[in-house]
């Protein structure tokens, strides 16, 4: 072999060698958590637009937004429109999901029952499920109930974003989307699971808001629902790849942190976030905070930080600003 083609073969082997690194590259990237906007699509809807303008011009930056459920307050029209403005700011520049509250349940957002139509109405399945990181529905056409995927940071992963207080037939589907999805990093997206005393919701521990107090809560059987306790026990717990649990609705302080082990002794960060209209010390209906996800395989941390672009200020206090270590990816 000649000189020429000897180095014309080296560089194409180190060429090929880039690539394939790069494609693996445990690099760093940021997931958005987007809670509970029902008091900016009644009162504010330019603080929810600040939200979306400044995700999609941060888009470089952001492999997924989340949306926690509370999407609107009384799930009407007027309310709805606000919703599909500030979230169509990000369409083309970064994938988000979104669930039902139970604000977004029924007529007024009462959730006396499961009628989601007006969220599948200006959130259509239609235009959702035909993007790329779209995987599928626990009903085709309505996405009360949906799973995503994506690569980041030399890892694929699944989200399942799943409605308030999910029924048992709906724990049952997303464990069958888990199982055939071994080797996803899993995040679970949903409306209420911590609360705001860093423990998961559940019945006899005093807590407010429990799905089983809603309309929806009455129901048996596959359609029973379920809370933060039943959902770790039914489903969280059981998946080693589980990583992420992420959820609002809870008031009081609007905050709660956990980490829990799973049965395989894998660990699950498990975390509540909300700003809304109601919560303590909140200033025009939350002022817009954002939840900022900061994932680091490289260095085995999830850096968590919460910023508002609307006042443009960070939350600086000790459960508001936080870094876990030593996390295994």
């Amino acid at each position: 072999m000649k000189p020429t083609q000897q180095l014309l073969k080296l560089i194409t082997l180190v060429l090929l060698l880039v690539v394939f690194s790069s494609g693996r590259k445990k690099s760093s990237f940021m997931l958005v958590l987007l809670p509970d906007t029902q008091t900016y699509t009644s009162n504010y809807p330019e603080i929810f637009k600040s939200q979306t303008t400044w995700i999609a011009e941060n888009a470089k930056n952001v492999a997924f937004v989340l949306h926690q459920g509370d999407i609107t307050d009384n799930n009407n029209e007027q309310q709805w429109n606000v919703a599909v403005e500030s979230l169509t700011m990000m369409d083309g520049k970064v994938p988000y999901t979104f669930v039902p509250g139970n604000h977004d349940t029924s007529d007024g957002g009462n959730a006396v029952d499961r009628n989601n139509s007006m969220l599948n109405k200006f959130l259509p399945y239609s235009k959702y499920s035909k993007l790329p990181n779209f995987g599928g529905a626990f009903v085709s056409g309505d996405m009360t109930n949906t799973w995503h995927t994506f690569k980041a940071g030399g890892y694929k992963w699944l989200i399942l974003s799943l409605e308030f207080g999910p029924r048992n037939k709906v724990l049952d589907w997303a464990a069958g989307i888990i199982e055939k999805h071994p080797k996803h990093k899993v995040i679970i997206n949903t409306h209420a699971y911590m609360y705001s005393d860093d423990t998961r919701m559940g019945e006899g521990k005093g807590h407010k808001w429990l799905p089983q107090n809603y309309g929806v809560g009455k129901a048996v059987g596959e359609d029973a629902v379920n809370n933060g306790e039943q959902i770790w026990e039914k489903l969280v717990s059981n998946y080693a790849n589980i990583l992420f649990v992420f959820s609002g609705h809870v008031l009081n302080d609007g905050v709660g942190t956990l980490v829990s082990e799973g049965k395989h002794g894998n660990k699950v960060y498990q975390m509540l976030a909300n700003y809304q209209g109601g919560v303590e010390g909140t200033e025009k209906g939350g002022n817009g905070f954002l939840r900022l996800i900061q994932i680091d395989p490289q260095n085995s941390t999830i850096s968590v930080k919460t910023y508002s672009p609307y006042v443009d200020k960070y939350k600086t206090e000790t459960d508001q600003q936080f870094t876990f270590e030593k996390v295994k990816f």
